[in-house]
């Protein structure tokens, strides 16, 4: 308390002293002259003058920017010790000095070539024992020295522009903008200041006291303090606009809340061979307890071992002896669409066919290197249609209405291959700010051998197309890395200041 008092005192002094420079001067003082005069940092007499200003119209200040010279950190050097070039000719003697010698003092290669341009010094290179420097005249005057001085004791101006501009270009002179306030009278002005109360107490409307008291107005445009809250994470804001856009166009969300999916349902009912590379520990998470799954769908089972194996449904299948100890492997999912498998086998279960729409946003686990882009688990945004007779064309113009409602509007599609969907595209968007065309997600037509097996009818057909949660939301947030965005070297400031996330649709 004690400090604090002693604190409050220094500021009312700063105050009232600047109130006497002020009714002193004629017409008016700047905040620079006033800080020199009373041996005060500038910022001081700023701050002064804010709280003079808060009392009302005691002083009236204008801010003006003005241009100094000012000496950088080497500047100062050379002002107090000299410039490096008549350093080096001090430190010649009469009978000269080993140039190598001369070029291990501090200020030796800088002032050996400027003595030289000056013609203070020369080098005998024929000397005995290596070459030798030797003075030329007897006495030198340190001009560089001298007008850092000058600018140094505020007298710049003695020094013409492109003595300046040389020194600048040595870099022992900057040139910096100065912000002051030119401080006049205002129309209360008073060299005494009266504390203007900001509290109405009950005790000075008991005593009536309150009619003598000067009150502080109330600042109407004040900032209200900021109150502690929770704050939802980037990938949750733009989340939350990608739900709302499947929403939108009538989709259903789907459950997503098993982390761990048996091989089965993540690669063999995709009729995805037990062969891929993608099964392999260099690209799943495989769990070692429970190591395997034992509950599935007896009759499905064995017609997913029979198309793999022998083929079916106008498919050869792949030709070669489907293990269920593959297929039993409990392994973190590497992709959402494990679910929709689970929901289409579903909807094959039904006496009726009805159509769907479904979706699904959720995180998936893969054995990735980890670097600026790529993380061992992230978030996939998927969408799943099933209805007879659909096509390609279907496909494409869901995928325009999609993204249209994201704001991209510029998409082209390339044919691509997938276990489990024929045809398949890469679906690539024209970005403005790279000025190139970037893969924004992959789709097709789910296979024969995949939905057959389940049980739906004949003239059904499936679409899908599915992306990245990490990518948009990098995007739309300017986040380079996505060790900023997830992980533990999250800085949570970033959290907390994120704005609202809209997508330009």
């Amino acid at each position: 308390l004690p400090a604090a008092q002693s604190t409050s005192s220094m500021a009312d002094g700063i105050q009232e002293s600047l109130l006497r420079c002020v009714d002193k001067a004629d017409g008016g003082v700047d905040s620079q002259d006033v800080a020199a005069g009373l041996g005060v940092d500038h910022q001081v007499v700023v701050g002064a003058v804010k709280s003079l200003q808060a009392l009302g119209e005691v002083i009236s200040a204008e801010q003006r920017s003005t241009k100094r010279w000012e000496l950088t950190g080497e500047g100062s050097e050379i002002a107090e010790q000299g410039s490096h070039e008549a350093r080096v000719f001090d430190a010649i003697p009469a009978e000269g000095l080993a140039q190598s010698q001369l070029m291990k003092l501090p200020s030796g290669k800088v002032g050996f070539s400027k003595a030289m341009s000056n013609k203070w010094i020369r080098l005998d290179k024929n000397a005995e024992g290596g070459p030798r420097v030797h003075r030329v005249v007897e006495s030198i005057e340190d001009a560089v020295r001298q007008k850092l001085l000058l600018v140094k004791q505020g007298q710049a101006g003695q020094l013409e522009e492109k003595e300046k501009n040389e020194l600048k270009k040595r870099k022992l002179l900057t040139e910096v903008t100065v912000k002051s306030y030119w401080i006049t009278k205002g129309s209360s002005f008073s060299t005494t200041i009266t504390k203007q109360e900001t509290e109405l107490t009950p005790e000075m409307i008991a005593s009536g006291s309150w009619r003598d008291k000067n009150f502080k107005p109330y600042n109407f445009e004040a900032m209200g303090i900021i109150p502690d809250c929770g704050h939802l994470h980037p990938l949750l804001k733009v989340r939350t606009q990608f739900r709302q856009i499947f929403l939108e166009m009538g989709f259903t969300e789907m459950p997503t809340n098993n982390f761990i999916e048996s091989s089965f349902w993540n690669f063999d009912s995709l009729f995805q061979p037990q062969q891929h590379p993608a099964r392999d520990q260099h690209d799943t998470f495989f769990l070692s307890d429970p190591a395997l799954a034992h509950q599935f769908p007896q009759e499905y089972l064995e017609r997913v071992q029979k198309v793999h194996s022998e083929g079916g449904y106008g498919s050869q299948g792949y030709k070669y002896d489907w293990k269920i100890e593959e297929a039993q492997k409990n392994i973190l999912r590497t992709h959402t669409t494990a679910v929709s498998a689970r929901m289409l086998y579903r909807l094959a279960q039904q006496e009726v066919f009805t159509p769907v729409k479904y979706f699904s946003i959720d995180r998936v686990f893969r054995n990735e290197t980890l670097d600026a882009t790529h993380l061992a688990e992230f978030h996939q945004i998927e969408g799943v249609v099933a209805d007879y007779g659909l096509t390609l064309g279907d496909l494409m113009g869901i995928l325009h209405q999609f993204f249209t409602k994201l704001g991209i509007t510029k998409l082209r599609f390339k044919p691509a291959y997938n276990p489990y969907t024929e045809p398949s595209m890469e679906v690539f968007s024209y970005h403005e700010g790279l000025k190139k065309w970037v893969e924004v997600g992959n789709s097709g037509v789910f296979r024969p051998e995949m939905l057959l097996p389940m049980g739906l009818p004949e003239g059904v057909s499936v679409i899908a197309w599915g992306l990245s949660l990490e990518r948009p939301t990098m995007i739309k947030y300017g986040i380079n890395n996505i060790r900023e965005l997830v992980g533990h070297k999250v800085n949570l400031q970033m959290v907390y200041d994120s704005p609202v996330c809209r997508l330009d649709s």
